[in-house]
């Protein structure tokens, strides 16, 4: 018997090494699981706001006359459309995606190849590092200023440097919540016209002042936007994602896009949001003042250091170490994100802007935390 577990193991062994190395050397990208009870969940960038009921309520009685034994469209043509009137793009350069994530391996698929450069600024969202791993791709590094904000003048040069076959910037960027003024991102898509694409995610867009690059779109057919309905339309849970490009550049990315992605409910919801703009911008609205609120309660408080932001999320460190403040958190049933994992966010947590009884009741446990004995946090 031990001698036939020993067969099974080996050849267990020898299957997983037939597996690429660049996915077998890669984390998957999971998100901790919740310590103990939470009541309030503030570490995921989520807009708090729910769909109203009688939305929902509309939405289920429509999807009820949709044939569950049919194909969606390949391509959500009634979606594209949609979001062509809600951006001012042409629709035909839009391709949606199940979520903003799902569109960034359609990227890997399209622009990296092995030993390939890629110019990523950091700190940035961890998921385009492992893209360009598992696509084989060589990771360009260009570390930020000492305010934390993406360094314009460096990544320039790198540009110019290294001809990278891509190059991404997110504004506001996850997770620090600063933003790129479309006067230090236009000098990098000008560099880059000759050598590869720069796409910029945008998936915080509605909450900052600053200008989208969207009106660079006409000029550099080499730029791509990323956008998601996860943040201010409230979709997280429903996954829609999309990209925004010359029609030519969406026609070859379609080349490397699976096929019926879209499912009929999710494409149904976004429909009906984008219908509905003042929802939206009432919503927005909120989840600004209340980002504001808590900025600025964290700034008031001693110990406390807070990064600007201009998204739905704020970067704060305290004098104490972050995961003890987090751990002491938890225990009062809230949650928020170490984002040790950064090299440059040591002792650094995230907090999402939340309901404002749930914002108040952060407020309150930090100020706690930060007052308890040093034993205790």
């Amino acid at each position: 018997m031990q001698r036939m577990e020993m067969q099974q193991e080996a050849r267990l062994a020898r299957a997983v090494e037939r597996i690429r190395p660049s996915v077998r050397w890669e984390k998957p990208y999971i998100v901790p699981r919740d310590p103990g009870p939470v009541h309030i969940k503030l570490n995921q960038n989520e807009n708090p706001l729910d769909l109203p009921e009688s939305l929902k309520r509309r939405l289920i009685e429509d999807f009820f006359n949709v044939p569950f034994n049919r194909y969606p469209t390949e391509q959500p043509d009634r979606l594209q459309a949609a979001i062509g009137r809600h951006t001012g793009h042409d629709p035909a350069g839009i391709l949606i995606g199940n979520g903003s994530n799902e569109l960034t391996h359609t990227l890997g698929h399209g622009f990296i190849e092995r030993g390939r450069q890629v110019v990523l600024p950091t700190p940035m969202f961890s998921l385009y590092s492992s893209v360009v791993r598992l696509f084989e791709g060589v990771i360009v590094p260009v570390p930020p200023r000492p305010d934390l904000r993406f360094d314009a003048p460096a990544l320039l040069e790198a540009v110019r440097m290294h001809r990278p076959a891509l190059t991404v910037l997110t504004t506001p960027n996850n997770p620090t919540g600063l933003s790129m003024p479309i006067e230090e991102i236009e000098p990098i898509v000008d560099a880059a016209a000759e050598s590869g694409f720069v796409v910029v995610d945008e998936a915080y867009i509605e909450f900052t002042e600053e200008v989208s690059v969207s009106t660079l779109l006409d000029r550099y057919p080499h730029l791509i936007l990323l956008r998601t309905l996860s943040k201010a339309f409230g979709l997280a849970g429903l996954r829609i994602g999309y990209l925004m490009a010359h029609p030519a550049i969406i026609q070859e990315l379609l080349k490397a896009r699976l096929p019926f992605m879209i499912d009929r409910l999710s494409e149904s919801v976004a429909l009906a949001l984008l219908d509905d703009p003042v929802l939206l911008a009432e919503r927005v609205t909120a989840m600004k003042t209340a980002c504001q609120h808590i900025g600025r309660a964290l700034a008031a408080m001693p110990g406390v250091q807070v990064v600007p932001s201009q998204a739905n999320f704020v970067l704060f460190k305290t004098d104490r170490p972050g995961r003890a403040v987090m751990k002491q958190l938890a225990e009062d049933g809230i949650l928020v994100r170490d984002m040790s994992g950064y090299p440059e966010l040591q002792g650094y947590l995230r907090v999402s802007a939340g309901l404002p009884e749930e914002n108040k009741a952060f407020l309150m446990a930090l100020e706690r935390s930060l007052h308890a004995p040093a034993d205790l946090a």
